[in-house]
């Protein structure tokens, strides 16, 4: 008897072992490995910038394959790693990419989540030691072709064609005929005028005449814009964090090591690091009681995107300080509305291009995209209206469903500024960012990137959560010639397919420790709660 009771005693601990390793929230230590230094002591910091270091690295190796998916597969679109000449038949290598890509975005995600947690419950690492590992993770960046976007080759051409002096908003890059500033911009784009403000595009023009009029170092420059871009968000959130009396630490990692700002930003080469350092940057020198710097810092901004000048309207608002009623801050806003016009009117003469920019907003809304709510929506009434022989054109509704999403985006963007004082300045920003980007008609991963980085400094609970998540799933999204690799993967050897699936799932399960410094084990706390399950259970065969 007291055999078989040994034996189920030893099983029910085997029971309650697999039970509580099965159980987040009582197989997780409410400590970390972080924990186990001493205060001043952040080493460990070493190993998730090797390992983040390596994934980066993994990412673009597996980009610069040829046949790769995830950047343009045209001759003469990067210095290596594309074919000598087009050849759509050429998917030898493009499993081994994709395989290699995305082995290396799971891990990476993995680290900066890990990352994201320890340091949010370990405070006060130092920004010295987060600012070296972002310039570590940026350095393979710098020599891969631009990742999972061609805007960055529209904004070459138009940058040559500032400089040869043909104004971008009154015609496409195709202007400036075949060659090979046109070779890797989008057929949509070829004969669309730019959307983009005369800051960007002076600067764009500036970097086309500094290569020599070489594409390819034009392109180079530009993703050396958007590093500097990133590297002015890096200067502002540790002083905004300070400035709420948050963690700079905790700020910088949710905002700078990001996934999407490092593959999205600087992989992809994107304006939008230029338009949110230039918009933090404003915000940064209000709340240091600069309004007026702020201002033309977030005109600057506004003139590489529009929606940028959301940051306009917020400085103006806080001009006449906290607690005014807001009879009283009409007069801000109309001197800030007089400083930005101000501004704005500057560079239309400065850079000889006028007030064309605004005709062409709208511009962007030519992508029909699933990815925007608004936009999904309008196809799916627009489906079903076609499915009932209903003649209503896809355009028309469209029209209706994006424009109730723009409603929508400024109900709550007033909201926010209503409620400022209640919410915070950093959090209303942010909300109002993501609700356009979300609620708009076109909805790129990159643009979250606008709401996430605005709110990092002071962000928590659910929009915590949702910034995590978007920050989790997005990178995943902006996939280049996605139709076509999921027509390639079909033809694909089947057994190759699983030893891929099987590669991927391996670096989703394979355990890193204290490799991502992420939550562990606790052996300790498993191993006091084994007895008492054993006392219960020896307790139940006594009776």
């Amino acid at each position: 008897m007291d055999r078989v009771q040994s034996r189920l005693q030893r099983l029910s601990m085997a029971v309650e072992g697999a039970r509580l390793r099965l159980t987040p929230r009582l197989a997780l230590s409410e400590r970390i490995e972080a924990d186990n230094g001493a205060p001043d002591d952040w080493r460990f910091l070493r190993r998730p910038a090797l390992l983040g270091f390596i994934a980066i690295l993994s990412i673009c190796v597996g980009a610069s394959l040829t046949g790769s998916p995830f950047k343009t597969e045209l001759a003469g679109t990067w210095f290596f790693g594309d074919p000598s000449q087009s050849n759509p038949d050429q998917t030898f290598m493009l499993l081994p990419g994709v395989v290699t890509v995305y082995g290396g975005m799971i891990l990476f995600i993995r680290v900066w989540f890990g990352l994201v947690q320890a340091l949010r419950h370990r405070p006060g690492a130092p920004i010295r030691a987060l600012a070296g590992m972002l310039a570590l993770w940026i350095v393979p960046l710098l020599f891969v072709a631009p990742l999972f976007s061609k805007d960055v080759y529209s904004y070459a051409a138009q940058g040559e064609m500032m400089s040869h002096h043909i104004n971008p908003y009154n015609y496409g890059p195709a202007t400036i005929g075949s060659g090979q500033y046109v070779t890797g911009v989008g057929n949509l784009w070829l004969n669309t005028p730019a959307p983009y403000g005369p800051f960007f595009l002076m600067l764009a023009g500036w970097a086309a005449s500094l290569s020599g009029h070489n594409a390819l170092v034009t392109v180079e420059l530009l993703r050396l814009m958007s590093v500097a871009g990133v590297a002015l968000i890096a200067f502002c959130i540790p002083k905004l964090a300070r400035a709420y009396g948050r963690d700079p630490g905790a700020a910088f990692t949710l905002a700078l090591l990001n996934p999407l700002t490092l593959l999205a930003l600087i992989g992809g080469a994107h304006n939008d690091a230029i338009m949110v350092g230039l918009l933090l940057a404003g915000i940064t020198a209000a709340k240091y009681r600069h309004p007026v710097v702020g201002i033309v810092l977030c005109t600057l901004a506004a003139a590489i995107k529009v929606p940028a000048a959301i940051g306009i309207v917020y400085v103006a608002w806080d001009w006449a300080g906290p607690g005014v009623p807001w009879r009283s801050r009409v007069r801000p806003l109309i001197r800030g509305s007089l400083i930005s016009l101000g501004v704005m009117a500057a560079l239309a003469v400065v850079s000889g291009l006028g007030w064309g920019w605004i005709a062409n907003l709208g511009t962007p809304d030519a992508v029909r995209s699933w990815m925007a709510p608004a936009t999904a929506v309008g196809l799916i009434i627009s489906g079903a209206l076609h499915v009932l022989h209903i003649g209503v054109g896809l355009g028309g509704v469209l029209t209706v469903t994006r424009l109730l999403g723009l409603l929508t985006a400024t109900a709550i963007a007033a909201y926010c500024l209503r409620h400022k004082e209640a919410l915070g300045q950093l959090t209303a920003l942010g909300v109002t960012a993501l609700a356009f980007v979300l609620l708009g008609p076109v909805v790129q991963p990159w643009y979250l990137t606008w709401g996430i980085i605005l709110m990092a400094p002071v962000i928590s609970g659910r929009l915590r959560s949702l910034a995590l998540g978007l920050s989790i799933v997005a990178p995943f999204i902006g996939l280049t010639g996605g139709a076509s690799l999921l027509k390639q993967l079909l033809a694909t050897n089947p057994f190759s397919m699983v030893v891929a699936v099987f590669v991927l799932w391996a670096v989703v399960m394979l355990p890193l420790g204290r490799w991502t410094t992420s939550w562990r084990l606790d052996r300790a706390r498993l191993g006091s709660a084994l007895p008492s399950s054993q006392g219960s259970v020896s307790a139940v065969f006594e009776s």
